[in-house]
């Protein structure tokens, strides 16, 4: 699935332990023709036509969706913040605020105390990745 920052598209991997879990209702009817596309071949099981479906509609509204990435001014893709960013805006009394669309991650070695003096805001469309700790230090400041 491709992201696209200044006219060129991004890659983000897609492996199992970086994807979302969603539950989805669906009519019995809806999930019948699912079974049928995938009994008949077209997909290889019901995930597999899920994702395509989202993918599809990703792409539908990729212009609408570039001119909200650029109006909202996030990140795309993977944003990974570590201790060494973490102390060096501390050091300058700079404060960070997060804003991504896909993947943000504060690394395991970052403290509770640390997060909360250099980051002043986290606003992520996607998931976030940090440690219970760092996450509650931030639960006032996670949008």
């Amino acid at each position: 699935m491709g992201w696209w920052r200044d006219g060129v598209e991004l890659q983000i991997r897609r492996t199992g332990q970086d994807s979302e879990k969603i539950t989805v209702n669906l009519f019995p009817i809806d999930l019948g023709h699912i079974d049928l596309l995938v009994q008949d071949g077209f997909y290889a099981n019901r995930t597999d036509f899920i994702r395509t479906a989202i993918r599809n509609q990703i792409d539908r509204h990729a212009d609408a969706a570039r001119q909200a990435v650029a109006r909202r001014q996030l990140e795309l893709g993977l944003r990974q913040v570590g201790r060494a960013e973490l102390e060096a805006a501390r050091a300058e009394g700079r404060m960070l605020h997060l804003r991504v669309l896909g993947l943000a991650s504060i690394a395991p070695d970052v403290s509770p105390e640390l997060a909360r003096a250099t980051i002043a805001s986290v606003a992520v469309l996607g998931a976030l990745q940090a440690s219970p700790a760092v996450k509650a230090a931030l639960k006032d400041r996670i949008a």
